[in-house]
């Protein structure tokens, strides 16, 4: 699937991840969109965790009040975003505990804890495969900017 991103939701994810991470520790948001309308990105959740220089951890009940909320006005995660100290890749912990585990999934990767200009240099967009295991793909064939 290729999402359609407003540019709006770029500075929004940005302003997140800077916030958050204070140029010194990794931090997480979410891209939803309407069950109606899977590939319109509309939301950008910025995730309740625990975040250090080299990763975070989502609080467990604010995850399982996400799930009913999100359930509730019939929206969808459809990619996680989140930050890297450095260059940005899909590391093995990234691999184990994605927030969906289903093909086609994505998740992209932000290097330099996201203090470059808003955008996608730099970025690692990973994907689910049939076999369940992480791959790279283009962000420039599944993200739209619109």
């Amino acid at each position: 699937m290729v999402y359609q991103l407003p540019p709006t939701l770029i500075a929004e994810t940005f302003g997140h991840v800077r916030a958050c991470g204070r140029r010194a520790e990794e931090c997480q948001v979410l891209w939803v969109s309407p069950w109606a309308e899977p590939s319109a990105i509309s939301v950008v959740v910025h995730t309740e965790h625990r975040s250090h220089a080299a990763g975070f951890d989502v609080e467990t009940s604010w995850l399982s009040w996400l799930w009913n909320d999100l359930a509730a006005r019939h929206l969808g995660i459809r990619v996680q975003v989140h930050t890297h100290p450095g260059r940005a890749f899909h590391s093995a912990t990234d691999d184990r505990w994605p927030i969906i585990h289903l093909p086609g999934f994505l998740s992209l990767v932000i290097p330099n804890f996201g203090m470059r200009e808003p955008g996608f240099r730099g970025a690692y967009l990973a994907e689910i495969d049939n076999d369940g295991r992480w791959r790279e793909v283009s962000v420039s064939e599944r993200i739209k900017v619109e």
